[in-house]
């Protein structure tokens, strides 16, 4: 059996992703479960959101709208509807979920012993940071949309340290305004690594949901072709719809390779790991004795 991993080390670059892999497969289940029992219902609603609102883009774009709703202005009302809006009200609490629940998972991972804690557990600390983080995410997405705008090079500079911005707000505890310039402080000097890996990770998660959703795809583009003048039908709609929604499960892995990230750049700067490791040397006989052994 494999050692059970520990976060707070060095790493190298190839070590980050080998290790969140890792880190998946030794907690395949209780991530698995930690995922379905918090970020579910989000998944759902929003699944049901996104399929009312795509057989609604269906019936406007196949000639179901008279020619007296062509106006421009009218157009735009079919299209921002209120299904819309509950789209992307979804998928911010999705994603907050998934970052606030696998940040959780982790930290009491670690709390643990690098044991997997119970959804029970997860779920105490997920009620607690769940609405600062979704705050904070409101803020943090309006400060990387106005980066993006200035030409994108600050947002390509920024989008690292706002990755590392949950970690440090979850597994330290940290204020709004301590996080903020903490990510920043990490990063100093180890920009261009770790900006690397997480772009990597990020890449990796959109290649796994892309080969995840391929049956989706096909069956949208045969559906597309065969069926030209009417569109595609409302059963494809909702199986393309649930694969997608599906695979946002592969969003847990650039929370995790984030962390790996963190705590990386916490060990370069302060070695509290590796002082925690020092500290439990008179300890050892006992953890040792209290381990048990597997034959």
């Amino acid at each position: 059996m494999s050692d059970k991993l520990e976060f707070r080390k060095l790493r190298e670059f190839g070590e980050i992703i080998n290790d969140m892999f890792q880190f998946v497969k030794q907690n395949f289940k209780p991530l698995m479960r930690t995922y379905i029992y918090l970020c579910g219902f989000f998944v759902l609603a929003g699944l049901f959101a996104a399929i009312m609102y795509q057989v609604g883009l269906q019936k406007i774009g196949f000639g179901t709208v008279s020619p007296a709703n062509s106006n421009p202005f009218t157009r735009l009302n079919q299209i921002f509807t209120y299904n819309y809006f509950l789209v992307i009200v979804f998928a911010m609490l999705n994603y907050t979920a998934v970052i606030v629940s696998i940040l959780s998972f982790i930290s009491l991972y670690i709390k643990n012993g690098n044991q997997a804690p119970t959804v029970e557990e997860v779920w105490a600390y997920f009620k607690y940071y769940f609405l600062r983080v979704l705050g904070s995410s409101v803020v943090v997405s309006i400060f990387l949309i106005v980066c993006f705008l200035l030409c994108g090079i600050p947002f390509i500079y920024v989008f690292p340290a706002m990755s590392l911005f949950y970690p440090v707000m979850v597994l330290e505890n940290g204020s709004f305004e301590y996080s903020f310039s903490r990510s920043f402080k990490l990063l100093k000097d180890q920009w261009w690594v770790t900006a690397g890996a997480i772009f990597v990770v990020w890449i990796i998660t959109y290649a796994c949901m892309s080969m995840a959703s391929m049956p989706g795809i096909i069956l949208t583009m045969v559906s597309a072709f065969t069926k030209a003048s009417d569109g595609m039908s409302t059963f494809v709609i909702i199986i393309a719809t649930v694969i997608q929604y599906v695979c946002q499960v592969f969003m847990i892995l650039p929370v995790i390779g984030v962390t790996l990230c963190y705590f990386n750049l916490t060990e370069r700067l302060e070695n509290t790991g590796l002082i925690e490791r020092i500290n439990q040397f008179g300890n050892s006989e006992t953890d040792l004795n209290a381990t048990p052994e597997d034959y």
